[in-house]
């Protein structure tokens, strides 16, 4: 009943009226249950049967981001310690030899125990190992009431306790990927930190002890989309050059692995500027984006909306690297009123006094 509501902002007090009068004290749950469901939606395949909380359907992996995972595991022993309500383990009982969770939270345990049929479970404390000999999944909260924590000290469980914990073990720690790599390194990390990107947008950072990395990998820039992975250990020489027929914008999980000149050097692209993610070539590499140089010129406003009013340009797709430029403050700005579309990539090409707020108009490939 309550799964055929709206729940809209203009039909959820009537509707909550109505189930209150269905179930009573319950109504309030169903409801939540089935707004979580809808949300749930752009992690998971099928939510119509789970079970969910705010903050774990906040922190849960998405489906493909897991499936990954698992797979890396294939026919391995393996002990999500903080399973929650399960999501990582739906991916394990497919791909891992053995699999058995736990968690310290009694609710998302029991959650986990509905939402995932067929796994062993336990209630422990990710700091008190109750397995040996298996691989340890780890997924420490860094949400509190709704609001993330950015130092992984005050992760739940601590990083750093995790990593004390589990130093002689091998293990997989999914982050936030804005952590701090070298904040990792003074914690005693040394193995391989995997950025891992779904739909054009970066979800993690994914800790792999040393006994689970590749051969000299320690940094690894993963895109489901493509799929494409691409590590450290792959040649990083590319050259510095003025801009050739397109520009490429490299995935976040690129960039933020740190992996955009070893990206660059794989598909034969080089550097606008050795400080500067954009990268040009003369061919756009398969199924990458690209934007086809139209114009080049100095960026100024003033110079930027004559040159797009002299191609009729009516709506702009901007992209700024390296300039204190707001995109949408200047698409409003630029008051343009033609029909044509173009992109606008903006970047600071050199350094110190000869650095210039360079401004390339694009014909974006799609």
């Amino acid at each position: 009943m309550v799964a055929g509501y709206r729940l809209t902002d203009t039909t959820l007090v009537s509707e909550i009226a109505s189930a209150r009068s269905t179930f009573g004290d319950r109504a309030a749950i169903l409801v939540e249950t089935v707004q979580l469901r809808r949300k749930a939606v752009a992690k998971f395949a099928d939510p119509s049967g789970w079970l969910f909380t705010a903050d774990a359907l906040q922190q849960a992996t998405a489906a493909p981001v897991a499936a990954h995972r698992a797979r890396r595991l294939s026919g391995a022993v393996v002990h999500d310690a903080t399973c929650s309500i399960g999501s990582e383990l739906v991916a394990l009982r497919d791909w891992a030899g053995y699999v058995v969770g736990s968690d310290i939270d009694p609710v998302r345990l029991a959650m986990a125990r509905h939402n995932v049929a067929g796994v062993d479970l336990c209630r422990a404390d990710a700091l008190r190992p109750v397995t040996r000999d298996s691989v340890v999944v780890l997924d420490p909260a860094r949400r509190s009431a709704g609001r993330r924590r950015f130092d992984p000290r005050d992760y739940t469980p601590a990083l750093d306790a995790l990593l004390a914990v589990y130093g002689d073990r091998d293990f997989v720690v999914k982050t936030a990927p804005g952590i701090d790599f070298g904040e990792l390194g003074r914690m005693g990390f040394a193995g391989e930190i995997e950025v891992t990107s779904l739909a054009g947008s970066v979800r993690e950072a994914c800790l792999w002890s040393p006994g689970l990395a590749a051969q000299g990998v320690t940094r690894r820039a993963t895109m489901l989309d493509g799929p494409e992975d691409i590590t450290d250990a792959e040649p990083g020489d590319c050259p510095v050059a003025p801009v050739g027929r397109w520009i490429v914008d490299p995935d976040g999980a690129v960039v933020r692995a740190g992996l955009v000149r070893h990206y660059a050097a794989r598909h034969g692209l080089w550097q606008l500027d050795p400080d500067i993610a954009y990268l040009s070539g003369d061919r756009l590499p398969d199924g990458v984006r690209g934007f086809e140089v139209l114009e080049e010129l100095a960026f100024s406003e003033r110079r930027l909306r004559q040159a797009l009013s002299s191609r009729d340009v009516g709506a702009v797709e901007i992209l700024v690297r390296g300039v204190d430029v707001d995109p949408d403050t200047l698409r409003q700005r630029l008051r343009l009123r033609g029909s044509e579309h173009v992109a606008v990539v903006i970047a600071r090409i050199g350094s110190g006094p000869a650095s210039r707020a360079t401004a390339f108009i694009c014909r974006p490939s799609r």
